[in-house]
């Protein structure tokens, strides 16, 4: 089928969580994941994606997610993938660590994962968090789509100078990595968005002789 036939994002709906890699679903075969700093709007910016307010879970308090939170693409064996939110949650030292750990086995492992969607606040972006994704993503050779989010906070010369700038701290990682302005209170982007996602899980498959 065409992406246009099987690639609904409004069909997205909540499949499970996962405290650990043991626990994804088994039955999937491609999947983005959603990544970014708690603060970065990725609960927002999932819900503008899939037309739906609540199919991610938004909260004044950054940190909310804990788990890794599945969406399947109706019933295709597609989904969009919610990672634990990084840097504010109140919660103690050590179970910010086990969440890194799980974050890092899941990607480092999940043969199902395609394609990252970083989210940084436009205002803010490339903190060390991003960073360090990157870094996983160049060495795993992992594509990553960055949404500098929040762009409606920014006039329009500001916020291509910051797309500009983020452009060019990554240019060195070539193909891998592209950039976008979103905005889930405006939907600036969303078209981009949708398109690289069904880019990257409409892909063809390539089987091995």
């Amino acid at each position: 089928m065409s992406a246009q036939e099987t690639l609904i994002y409004t069909n997205a709906e909540f499949e499970k969580s996962a405290a650990k890699l043991s626990q994804c679903p088994t039955d999937i075969i491609r999947e983005v994941a959603f990544a970014g700093r708690s603060n970065a709007g990725k609960s927002s910016a999932l819900n503008t994606l899939t037309a739906n307010k609540k199919l991610a879970r938004t909260s004044k308090t950054p940190g909310r997610t804990q788990l890794i939170n599945f969406f399947r693409l109706g019933e295709s064996k597609l989904a969009l993938v919610d990672l634990p939110g990084y840097g504010y949650a109140k919660v103690p030292v050590d179970k910010k660590n086990e969440w890194q750990k799980e974050l890092e086995t899941y990607l480092n492992r999940r043969q199902a994962l395609c394609g990252l969607v970083l989210l940084m606040d436009i205002r803010h972006p490339l903190k060390d968090f991003d960073n360090a994704m990157l870094d996983w993503a160049a060495e795993a050779g992992m594509p990553v789509h960055i949404l500098l989010t929040k762009s409606d906070k920014l006039k329009r010369g500001p916020a291509k100078t910051t797309l500009l700038k983020v452009k060019k701290a990554v240019a060195d990682l070539g193909d891998l990595v592209t950039v976008q302005t979103f905005s889930s209170h405006n939907r600036e982007g969303l078209g981009d968005l949708q398109s690289k996602l069904t880019q990257w899980l409409d892909a063809p498959f390539i089987t091995q002789e």
